[in-house]
């Protein structure tokens, strides 16, 4: 790095030892004191000799690296070039050359660090921090101003959860050159504030000096939240499954050990608990399956020609059969409808998840509503209950959930909606005409690719 250079031999030395050096009006003392394997910010001798070029590292010329920001700017942009670029160059991007060199030729764009939703610190070859982004600044809770041109190591003064040192361990200038990086991990910062750091390292080559340490900084908040949600997902699981194995488990047990003294009626009625019991077990392990999907963006919709209004018809068929009175139902078909192309196990369990939500936690008639829509078919289902208070409508489709204590997991709504914007419609709830709930959600109109290439 070039700094303070003068014609006359010897310049910014005393007696072999570096003084301090002006960059733009502010005084740069030698680095490396402290952080372990950082070199010295004394200028080689060759850019002390006028004429001379400046010596090369590595096959990179020494004076191509952009001097130390000193105010104003939390990371250097070479003139119309965006961004340090850090690595190798985006695929269609313009990529910056260090030290405000012209960019590479072709379309592209520049990406302000500002921008990035990640907190990114950079620093140069000495280890003074080159980039300090807002994202870092607000997880960090420090001045970008304070931190440019300051050491890494005081900037962001790392300590592990056991109060060791992160970069006296780490040691990214001094240890073996055949290192990349360090995996993300959580560390402290000074009064206790947890972030999840990753440090890549930037050569000129494989096993070259270290010329960019790429430092990325995340808040525990997000982690913290899925953990959560994670223990909560668990928890419901091991009491959902307890009760039906312990019935299971009671039942088969009775049975074996005092079979001849039960009557066939006694028998049925068991096997039946059990037959009852295995179902609920099979359905809770199906929606984390489902759970498991959508979460990661794997459910599969098989699309095939769907009739809306008879899936509706054959789901109260099956309501009324298992007891519901048949008056309690109203469905309502406006035809024409539009061909609507679907996955029809998973119409089946949005219809399904609605209706028994309807006549678990609703009250009155329960109207099934199906009619045309301008963005393809409507399906409506709402109930005569006391309905879904205002406050908790913005949190009905998430997990556990539940409108009521009278059981279920709380999953299925999350499901229905999952499912829904896998085919691409959308789901909303609201107050009915009858003062409940009501779910409505939308289908689009669509078809298999191989009917539309």
């Amino acid at each position: 790095m070039t700094v303070g250079t003068n014609s006359s031999p010897g310049a910014g030395t005393t007696a072999g030892t570096p003084v301090p050096t002006a960059v733009g009006g502010r005084e740069v003392r030698p680095v490396g004191d402290e952080l372990s394997g950082v070199p010295s910010q004394a200028p080689p001798p060759s850019v002390a000799r006028k004429g001379r070029p400046a010596a090369r590292a590595g096959g990179v010329r020494a004076d191509a690296v952009p001097p130390v920001p000193t105010s104003g700017t939390r990371c250097p942009v070479p003139p119309q070039a965006g961004p340090p670029q850090v690595g190798p160059p985006l695929s269609g991007a313009r990529a910056a050359v260090p030290g405000g060199g012209a960019p590479d030729e072709g379309p592209g764009f520049g990406i302000d660090p500002d921008s990035l939703p990640d907190g990114l610190v950079v620093a140069d070859e000495t280890g003074r921090v080159i980039c300090f982004n807002a994202a870092a600044a607000r997880i960090t809770a420090l001045v970008p101003e304070q931190a440019l041109g300051t050491r890494i190591d005081r900037a962001l003064p790392l300590e592990d959860l056991e109060g060791r040192r992160w970069w006296a361990m780490t040691d990214p200038y001094g240890g073996l050159a055949t290192r990349r990086g360090q995996p993300e991990r959580n560390l402290l910062l000074p009064g206790g504030r947890e972030v999840l750091v990753s440090a890549s390292y930037v050569r000129t080559h494989p096993t070259g000096p270290l010329r960019r340490l790429v430092v990325t900084l995340r808040g525990t908040e997000a982690r913290r939240r899925t953990e959560r949600s994670h223990a909560e997902l668990i928890a419901t699981v091991a009491h959902e499954l307890r009760s039906p194995l312990t019935s299971v488990k009671g039942f088969t047990a009775t049975l074996l050990a005092k079979w001849e003294r039960f009557t066939d009626d006694q028998k049925r009625l068991m096997l039946e608990t059990v037959d009852a019991d295995a179902n609920r077990v099979t359905r809770l392990i199906a929606e984390l399956l489902d759970i498991s999907r959508i979460d990661s963006g794997r459910l599969e919709v098989r699309r095939q020609p769907v009739d809306i209004a008879t899936a509706v018809g054959r789901h109260v068929q099956a309501l009324t059969a298992n007891g519901q009175a048949p008056e309690r139902f109203l469905v309502s078909v406006s035809r024409p409808l539009p061909d609507l192309w679907a996955d029809p196990d998973k119409i089946d369990q949005i219809l399904g998840n609605l209706l028994e939500n309807a006549v678990r936690h609703g009250e009155g008639t329960v109207t099934i509503g199906v009619s045309p829509h301008e963005k393809g078919t409507a399906v409506t289902v709402s109930d005569e209950g006391p309905g879904i208070p205002e406050e908790s409508m913005g949190r009905v489709f998430t997990r556990f959930w539940r409108g009521s204590k009278r059981g279920g997991t709380g999953l299925g709504l999350y499901i229905v909606k999952g499912i829904v914007e896998a085919h691409g419609g959308t789901i909303t709830v609201g107050r009915g005409p009858g003062g409940g709930a009501e779910f409505r959600f939308i289908l689009p109109v669509s078809a298999p690719a191989y009917l539309t290439q």
